[in-house]
């Protein structure tokens, strides 16, 4: 058997983690002097009242070796194979405490730990095809080398409703936050091999704005993997998230939309109001 492992910034559901037996690793929050486990102890809403009273961004950092351990030990106790993935390694160093945590175990040879390139539920959707393939019987280097496959397939986008917390995570410079404040300026922050970068601007309120990106993408979601597409947000108006649904429900083309809460640690860099559409791409899309 293969147990699949990711860490807390795959930003999968509880009901999607139940529904495809998926463990999760949490990284870790520090407001201040207090450290949190993503996902565990603390709630997106916090971090916002608390970065907007300080005027800063919290720090996030990898899970401890012994937090991966303590994970990692029971499937291995109980015989299964590891397949874990992990943030993007431009983004953080959760990879290679995982690779860590298993040489510390000495179980190199059945853990396989895999960089997903990607954050939020671009890792989701690669958990959830890991999983899928898991429950098949597949072996952990089948699931791997399907994995390595699918990843220049996923499209991970979103649309931030503020440049603020970009710029207290020194993503984007002071003036182009004060410059997309007074314009109303919304980039689409797009990632691809494993780092973020930002596309188009778009202008106006942001109800309207996420509708737009949304229909520009038309082309490529017509073309998409059928299986699953996520909606994922942090912190948007339910009427918001229900104008992209609907519009993709029109697309008549995924067998599941699914809705998802960003958690702590993608909140803490993005903000709130952001919200992105993610696939993975049909085999013909490779290199677009």
């Amino acid at each position: 058997m293969v147990s699949i492992v990711a860490d807390s910034t795959c930003d999968l559901s509880r009901e999607l983690l139940e529904k495809y037996k998926v463990k999760i690793i949490p990284l870790h929050i520090l407001l201040g002097e207090k450290e949190y486990e993503d996902g565990v102890d603390l709630r997106p809403e916090a971090i916002y009242a608390w970065a907007d009273d300080n005027k800063t961004t919290p720090k996030t950092s990898a899970p401890s070796v012994e937090t991966v351990m303590q994970t990692f030990r029971p499937l291995l106790d109980k015989g299964d194979d590891i397949v874990c993935f992990s943030i993007s390694e431009s983004m953080s160093t959760t990879a290679n405490v995982m690779r860590l945590a298993a040489r510390q175990m000495e179980a190199e040879d059945r853990v396989n730990v895999v960089d997903s390139a990607n954050l939020s539920t671009g890792i989701g959707l690669l958990v959830l095809e890991a999983a899928r393939m898991a429950a098949q019987g597949k072996t952990a280097e089948e699931i791997v080398a399907e994995t390595e496959r699918l990843k220049p397939l996923v499209r991970a986008s979103f649309v931030v409703d503020t440049l603020t917390y970009l710029y207290r995570g020194g993503r984007c410079n002071g003036l182009e936050a004060m410059a997309g404040s007074m314009l109303k300026l919304h980039p689409k922050i797009v990632v691809s091999e494993g780092k973020m970068s930002s596309s188009k601007k778009y202008r106006g309120k942001i109800d309207k704005v996420i509708l737009d990106y949304a229909k520009d993408m038309e082309e490529q979601l017509l073309q998409a993997r059928k299986e699953r597409v996520f909606i994922t947000h942090s912190g948007c108006p339910d009427e918001t998230v229900q104008i992209v649904k609907k519009y993709l429900q029109s697309l008549s083309r995924f067998d599941e939309i699914l809705i998802t809460r960003a958690g702590g640690v993608i909140s803490s860099h993005c903000g709130p109001g952001t919200l992105g559409v993610l696939f993975i791409a049909g085999e013909q899309m490779i290199g677009v």
